[in-house]
């Protein structure tokens, strides 16, 4: 009897490191981030409320996302050694091989394509495949030649709200484009508050991903003030094209006012403290802003 309990034990305690292997391969609270966005714009573009349509996106979102965050741990591996952030990830770890993690990657990303492809519509299946090539096979080799990386991981970034509105339209239009805008805007001063945040550990990887040569300095802090300053005009354009109401207007303007307090903070002490801040503001802003459009939805 002990010794059949010591057995159930060790198959709960494997099963349970197991998905958080998983779990973290996938990353899996970003990528519930990401499908939330998509979710808040389908049901931005929704007049009918379809279940199918709506597990569909969750499902196959979630898969094509799921997918290219373990492409890219695969691809980066020897990398995510080198840093102390990601050494403990399930491949440098050697909890995982990499067979099963391409084994992984593979099945989600076939699935989740092929259910936004057929049970959604041809354009989000595109949509779903174009957001996961361009982050594995371009933006992933990119983080350590060019800063220039951030530019082009904006665009499979900025694709799930865009999927979203897609999932129920299945056409392109100017709606989706302003959403994609938004949240392609908002990527920069975000990842860099990031990038900025973990450049030591960064370099020691070989990345470069802050917008300046000299990395952590005004001219880095002052591109993302931009970024922010120019984001609270964009977030505008959804009310300007009849898509959310008076109400939008007020909270995306002092949500912006906000987020670029923080950018402003940064620009004047450059200090990892305000860069942490401004991490976070981004964390609330996005989130706050589309669930304000959907809530004023025109």
């Amino acid at each position: 009897m002990y010794t059949k309990e010591i057995t159930q034990t060790s198959v709960q305690s494997t099963f349970k490191s197991k998905v958080s292997d998983y779990a973290q391969l996938t990353k899996l609270r970003l990528s519930f981030l990401v499908v939330l966005s998509a979710v808040l714009s389908f049901f931005l573009a929704v007049d009918q409320f379809s279940w199918i349509k709506f597990l569909s996106l969750v499902i196959g979102g979630f898969m094509v996302t799921g997918a290219s965050n373990t492409f890219n741990q695969i691809i980066e591996k020897d990398l995510d050694k080198l840093m102390s952030r990601t050494e403990d990830r399930p491949l440098p770890a050697n909890r995982m091989h990499v067979n099963e993690a391409l084994w992984l990657a593979g099945i989600m990303a076939v699935v989740g394509v092929s259910i936004l492809w057929y049970f959604l519509n041809p354009l989000s299946g595109v949509l779903g495949a174009l957001a996961l090539f361009t982050y594995v096979a371009i933006y992933t080799p990119l983080k350590r030649i060019h800063p220039i990386a951030v530019f082009v991981g904006a665009f499979p970034g900025a694709i799930p709200p865009m999927l979203g509105y897609v999932a129920v339209t299945g056409e392109m239009g100017m709606i989706p484009g302003i959403l994609f805008a938004v949240q392609f805007i908002w990527q920069f001063p975000h990842f860099w508050a990031i990038a900025w945040k973990v450049d030591d550990d960064y370099k020691k990887a070989g990345f470069s991903l802050l917008p300046s040569k000299g990395r952590k300095d005004k001219s880095s802090a002052f591109l993302m003030f931009v970024y922010c300053l120019f984001l609270i005009p964009v977030s505008l354009l959804p009310f300007l094209f009849g898509v959310s109401g008076i109400l939008s207007v007020w909270v995306a303007t002092i949500a912006g006012l906000w987020f670029m307090y923080y950018a402003i903070k940064l620009f004047f002490d450059l200090q990892d403290k305000s860069a942490t801040q401004l991490m976070f503001a981004s964390f609330f802003y996005l989130p706050i802003v589309q669930i304000i459009y959907l809530i004023d939805k025109v």
